[in-house]
């Protein structure tokens, strides 16, 4: 095994006590028993094989997350992993509520953080459903129509930014809304921004 290295950007978001941070600190040790290179992505301990995202671990209000940036791949014979939202296409997420449960599975969590980096190793893939299969709303459809430089724009966004938008103005149930979140995006699509950005 190769000599832990632990990133200076992990462990000044650890100085800080918070909201999991012992459940953190012992899946980042758990983490750290594997040949990994530990980053600091999304504000959140982010651990990669060859500079590929394989593992992230980080809080919400109630829990906090093991993550898998391909944990559809992984077996789960005792179903711990669940996605966290319905379009979530390839990753997958334990959630965490306290040491004991840290503890109770260390088994399974190793066992599943070594199939998580052998995968990655193989170069194995998820199959993601291409931005061309996802619906686009009529709304938008009718205002590529009215300005070309918006539909323009919009193809020249990188498939995840043209997914986030779909699934964005696709949420809406109604027509109304679904408009006024395209026009209020207009202009961040132009400069080539994600909604989020």
């Amino acid at each position: 095994m190769a000599e832990v290295k632990r990133n200076p950007k992990v462990d000044a978001y650890l100085t800080k006590k918070s909201a999991w941070h012992n459940e953190i600190t012992a899946l980042r040790e758990l983490i750290l028993e594997f040949d990994v290179e530990e980053d600091f992505k999304w504000y959140q301990p982010c651990y990669k094989v060859n500079a590929k995202n394989v593992i992230i671990v980080g809080p919400f209000k109630d829990f906090c997350v093991l993550s898998f940036f391909k944990g559809v791949l992984l077996k789960d014979p005792k179903q711990l992993l669940v996605q966290m939202g319905e379009n979530s296409q390839s990753s997958r997420v334990i959630k965490i509520t306290s040491l004991e449960q840290i503890e109770t599975l260390k088994s399974d969590l190793k066992n599943l953080i070594a199939e998580a980096i052998q995968n990655e190793k193989e170069g194995k893939k998820v199959t993601l459903k291409k931005t061309e299969d996802y619906d686009v709303p009529e709304e938008l459809t009718a205002m590529f129509a009215e300005y070309p430089d918006l539909k323009t724009a919009f193809e020249k966004l990188t498939p995840g930014r043209q997914r986030g938008y779909l699934l964005h103005f696709s949420a809406a149930k109604q027509a109304a809304t679904r408009l006024a979140r395209i026009e209020r995006y207009i202009p961040q699509i132009m400069e080539g921004k994600g909604y989020q950005e």
